[in-house]
């Protein structure tokens, strides 16, 4: 199959990842007919927090991270993205402003998708609005762990929660460090605190043994040492 053709919405495999997997093949064509394939860079914003969104978009590759900026200054990160991930369709079928950024964490490739198609199939598809109603409930649930978390855990366990999420999200590279690398400062938001904390908790870690680093990149060494802090064990 050629670039083009893989490209295809209705033949895309990343489909089955999200609601669009509901879709019916002509509504798929007619999806793949007006979307626009996009590169974005590390670090560039696919959207940020207060925009009205004319689309969505649908993650092919990279990962991005979901942020919101708290009353003081400081960028809380609520999600980290990846593909498969339809990032914008809470604001485009509310019709309301944006309340999270999203910001590419290493070179993506996306595609963009007017928000007609959402809104159309929607009001014609009970498939498609059942699929979107179980991504927005399991975004509520993921939200409502991320707030027992804040409320409950410490800064260690948190910190030990997040190499653990990385870890088994991403996989490791060759050298068995985390292959998906965040700076100490989006470690910290991840988890609440401010960036001095995460890099005192990270050192920590390493005097007993539990993780060794390289740069930004973190290997976790004793993965049970973690789980039973995260546990309180």
């Amino acid at each position: 199959m050629d670039d083009h053709q893989e490209g295809r919405c209705e033949n895309c495999i990343i489909r089955q990842l999200n609601a669009l997997k509901a879709l019916s093949k002509e509504e798929l064509k007619r999806i793949s007919d007006s979307k626009v394939m996009k590169s974005v860079k590390k670090g560039d914003a696919l959207f940020q927090e207060g925009e009205k969104l004319n689309g969505v978009f649908c993650v092919r590759n990279g990962v991005s991270k979901l942020s919101k900026m708290s009353d003081n200054g400081k960028d809380q990160i609520v999600k980290i993205a990846t593909k498969g991930e339809v990032l914008g369709q809470r604001s485009v079928i509310t019709e309301e402003k944006t309340n999270l950024s999203a910001v590419a964490l290493n070179d993506m490739e996306v595609c963009y998708i007017p928000k007609n198609h959402l809104t159309d199939n929607i009001s014609n598809n009970v498939e498609f609005t059942k699929a979107i109603l179980v991504h927005m409930a399991n975004d509520l649930k993921f939200a409502d762990d991320v707030i027992v978390n804040m409320a409950q855990k410490t800064v260690k366990q948190r910190i030990a929660e997040t190499l653990r999420y990385l870890e088994k999200n991403f996989g490791t590279d060759r050298d068995g460090y985390i292959a998906m690398t965040l700076t100490r400062e989006d470690i910290a938001n991840v988890v609440g605190t401010a960036k001095e904390a995460c890099i005192r908790t990270l050192t920590i870690f390493k005097k007993e043994g539990w993780i060794t680093t390289d740069g930004k990149r973190i290997k976790i060494e004793d993965g049970k040492a973690l789980y039973r802090l995260i546990e309180g064990l």
